[in-house]
């Protein structure tokens, strides 16, 4: 590169560089100007001040959700039209509160009648498992009982099995003896 070039890459970077910040750095200084020429030509207005005998403390106290200064801010100069708006304004924020208290009593019900049918699903589970219980209980006395009649009856097959060794019978051996149709006999 030469010397020429070099001077020309430098010259176009500076004004690449100038360019970004003018736009980056411009229209908040064009919009400040504008606001600072806006304020003088207001300023130069040859209106007299208004007078206004507002105390400094609301006649109502609102609450923070409620509260909309641009409605208050625009009554206070007339009071013919102060007095309406105020008692509408109060009006306004009656009815407000009456929906809200509506609003959360309807909420109240709501969440009265999930409780009451939470309670009536719980009770149903809770008659279930009674009877569930009840069935487990009714079921283990059963295997209790099987149990007892079974170890019963493995005492009186030993005995008749004793009894029947002492008489000669062995397992695995029988007698051949002649059949009749309808009469067999197993061992």
């Amino acid at each position: 590169m030469t010397l020429n070039q070099a001077a020309a890459l430098k010259l176009g970077l500076g004004l690449l560089g100038l360019c970004l910040f003018g736009y980056i750095v411009g229209p908040p200084l064009y919009w400040h100007f504008m606001e600072g020429l806006a304020a003088v030509s207001r300023s130069s207005n040859t209106c007299p001040p208004c007078l206004c005998d507002c105390s400094s403390q609301p006649t109502l106290s609102i609450p923070e959700g409620l509260s909309n200064g641009s409605f208050a801010d625009c009554a206070k100069h007339d009071p013919d039209v102060g007095e309406d708006t105020e008692k509408n304004y109060a009006e306004l924020l009656t009815e407000e509160l009456k929906l809200r208290e509506a609003e959360a009593l309807e909420n109240q019900q709501r969440a009265d009648m999930a409780l009451l049918e939470a309670k009536k699903i719980a009770s149903q589970y809770q008659k279930e498992a009674d009877k569930c219980n009840s069935g487990m209980e009714t079921c283990e006395e059963a295997r209790e009982k099987a149990e007892a009649a079974l170890v019963a009856q493995k005492k009186l097959t030993a005995m008749w099995e004793t009894r029947a060794r002492q008489k000669g019978w062995r397992e695995g051996v029988a007698k051949t003896q002649p059949q009749t149709q309808g009469n067999a006999q197993t061992v």
